[in-house]
């Protein structure tokens, strides 16, 4: 079992702690700032035991020195197909680290698209996803391309429903008003975000989110839904016959008029 909670960094990055319970270890995810995981450590008793990248983004990198200055050789574990200063421990599809202070099986899922190397962690019911797959929505196309994210999103859309997802950003309303563009017909997109806002009203993260949610409402999970496939054809003004036609509709869509 994890215990898992978000420090808030920047101005909507969250970046994920990682506990067994009772313990004193802690493994920080995607650590772009160090100030708040340091706070949180010391707030928690709590000692860095390891660091888990995603992808090479600053805001998910830039701690990485300042936090091993304070804990010295602590393992960096992250993308092997990425140039990250400071990563110990290069990871590829499949692999299974036994990380310092952490006992849990996570598995390495390749998951590029984002950037061209990105992975993601998954196990224990969870999954630490980094930028490619939000809550509501997805990361944008930087040094991947269109096709590797919408094979990325299709193959995290095979895990069990129940999955719970930790994503980086707290984007989960602005996502879901391009969602409402998408299908604004959509009962449950209507349900869920009220439900988000209520959330933020009191403070609260949105996320986790569980995957069974983002089937419903994250339209670029849906890209096989013939509403969803309508909407991109308008957007696009092309008729699209494949999946992954419909998914870079979308991003484009989102990137040029919503963003």
């Amino acid at each position: 079992m994890l215990e898992i909670t978000p420090v808030s960094a920047f101005e909507d990055n969250y970046i994920w702690m990682l506990k067994n319970p009772g313990s004193s270890q802690a493994v920080a995810v995607d650590p772009g700032d160090e100030s708040p995981v340091l706070a949180w450590l010391e707030r928690t008793s709590s000692q860095l035991s390891a660091i888990l990248i995603t992808h090479h983004h600053y805001d998910h990198v830039g701690g990485i020195p300042e936090l091993r200055d304070a804990f010295p050789d602590i393992p960096v574990y992250g993308p092997g197909k990425e140039s990250i200063r400071g990563v110990t421990h290069p990871l590829g599809e499949g692999d299974r680290p036994v990380i310092s202070g952490l006992k849990a099986d996570l598995r390495v899922l390749e998951v590029p698209g984002h950037t061209a190397g990105h992975i993601a962690y998954y196990g224990e019911g969870a999954l630490l996803c980094g930028d490619t797959l939000f809550a509501g929505g997805c990361g944008r196309v930087f040094d991947g391309t269109f096709e590797q994210l919408s094979a990325s999103l299709q193959r995290l859309a095979q895990l069990p429903s129940e999955t719970r997802l930790y994503c980086a950003h707290e984007y989960t309303l602005d996502n879901l008003g391009f969602a409402a563009w998408v299908e604004p017909d959509s009962s449950a997109l209507e349900q869920r975000i009220e439900a988000e806002r209520e959330k933020r009203r009191t403070g609260q993260p949105t996320l986790p989110s569980l995957l069974q949610d983002e089937l419903r409402t994250n339209p670029f999970l849906r890209t096989r839904e013939s509403k969803v496939i309508s909407a991109a054809q308008r957007a696009s003004g092309q008729v699209l016959n494949a999946s992954e036609e419909v998914f870079t509709a979308l991003r484009q869509w989102k990137d040029s008029k919503y963003d």
